[in-house]
């Protein structure tokens, strides 16, 4: 089943919820302040094509307050995402995570030639 990481205050996670629901996909909804995706699950996302900085909340006040823009570049791989995985508010929303693939934010387009794959359906 997708897990989709939301935030209740966010309007495209509720654009993927309701993309979701009149698709009839299943899925589980997980508040991501208080759940990070993990390290694995953000991996996913990399390997599903996505570049690392893509898997920022680069508008985020946090993003901002803690520099992180400015530091990205110096960090490794394992470092970012360690920084991803420890705070879900660093984390660009919606995250959702299917059958061993990820996606980071909502773009109907790219949800529709992603979905087939990420729940088992293709």
């Amino acid at each position: 089943m997708l897990r989709l990481y939301t935030l209740s205050t966010c309007d495209s996670c509720r654009k993927a919820v309701a993309y979701l629901r009149a698709r009839g996909v299943p899925f589980t909804e997980i508040a991501i302040r208080e759940t990070p995706p993990s390290a694995a699950e953000l991996r996913l996302a990399l390997a599903a094509g996505t570049p690392l900085r893509k898997l920022f909340n680069t508008s985020g006040r946090e993003y901002r307050a803690l520099g992180v823009g400015e530091t990205l570049d110096t960090l490794s791989e394992a470092e970012a995402i360690a920084l991803l995985a420890g705070n879900g508010n660093l984390v660009k929303r919606p995250f959702a995570v299917g059958s061993g693939t990820a996606c980071a934010g909502f773009q109907e387009a790219t949800w529709t030639a992603w979905l087939p794959s990420a729940s088992g359906r293709g």
